[in-house]
């Protein structure tokens, strides 16, 4: 059984990321597993990469400021 505590950190936290739109790496990893089991799925860091980049922009596209 997990501790209260421990709960409630892991609750906000997940609360955080959503608020500042970091997506789930369990949950692509989920996806993944899903609904493409053929393809590698991208290690963290590439996930972590490409979500900023489609957040922010990158060649060609994203924000004006």
């Amino acid at each position: 059984m997990t501790a209260p505590w421990l709960r409630a950190f892991r609750y906000l936290r997940r609360m955080a990321h959503a608020m500042v739109g970091l997506p789930s790496y369990d949950a692509y990893l989920g996806h993944m597993a899903a609904h493409h089991p053929e393809r590698k799925p991208m290690d963290y860091r590439a996930f972590f990469r490409d979500r900023q980049q489609a957040r922010y922009g990158g060649k060609g596209g994203g924000r004006c400021c």
